[in-house]
């Protein structure tokens, strides 16, 4: 989902700075919560791994630019239920500021508006999570419906923050709507495979509870809140 260069630019680049350090604000808050109560290592060990695997998805799973953007299978619902909101936001700017720096510098501009697009929605995804599942369920006991609300909240955040970008740097134009619709359409593909995703790998790490029952895991995947 990164915005192509020169959609926002200028002055206007700047708000782009105030989300990210909002977004930041509140990576910060979940952060000291999540240190609290795993531990410095465990939260250190969560991050290193969201990191990683962040970048490998960047850069490895298919990617291609539509629109006033790029769809990538983020897997930003997975990288939740398994490793929490916390090591969850901070891989994905971690994994995506290494990634523009050794292989799309010309993405760095827009790292703010990128990073923006993908923490706002994890943290709204967290909030839905409180309400659809009820507190006495494990991760690894999510029903279908229950993936596909959460990867869809997420994915439909990127899309209108994407959306937001656009429009704010380059106006309500005919083509400019267009590029922005065609984005969007094109990321439904991405709503239809991250739920099977995250059920997918929700059940390996039922399978393997003795790897994943750990404290490099997040503790609600397998033990009710």
């Amino acid at each position: 989902m990164h915005i192509e260069p020169g959609i926002v630019d200028g002055a206007k680049i700047v708000l782009s700075h105030a989300t990210a350090a909002a977004a930041g604000a509140m990576a910060l808050r979940e952060t000291v919560r999540t240190v609290r109560a795993a531990g410095v290592a465990a939260f250190a060990g969560r991050t290193a791994i969201t990191a990683g695997l962040v970048f490998s998805f960047f850069q490895i799973l298919p990617h291609f630019p539509v629109g006033v953007s790029e769809v990538h299978f983020i897997l930003g619902s997975t990288l939740f239920l398994l490793f929490g909101a916390a090591p969850a936001a901070l891989g994905l700017a971690l994994g995506l500021l290494v990634q523009g720096l050794v292989f799309a510098p010309f993405d760095l501009p827009q790292y703010g508006m990128n990073v923006t697009t993908l923490l706002v929605p994890l943290f709204a995804l967290q909030m839905l999570a409180r309400r659809i599942i009820a507190p006495d369920t494990a991760y690894v006991d999510l029903r279908y419906g229950q993936a596909l609300a959460l990867s869809t909240a997420y994915q439909a955040g990127v899309v209108a923050w994407v959306g937001f970008w656009a429009f704010y740097g380059q106006g309500f134009g005919a083509a400019n709507i267009a590029a922005v619709a065609s984005f969007g359409a094109a990321y439904m593909m991405v709503v239809l495979i991250e739920p099977l995703a995250d059920l997918a790998v929700l059940a390996a790490a039922k399978s393997l509870r003795d790897l994943t029952g750990g404290r490099l895991f997040e503790r609600r995947l397998h033990l009710a809140a």
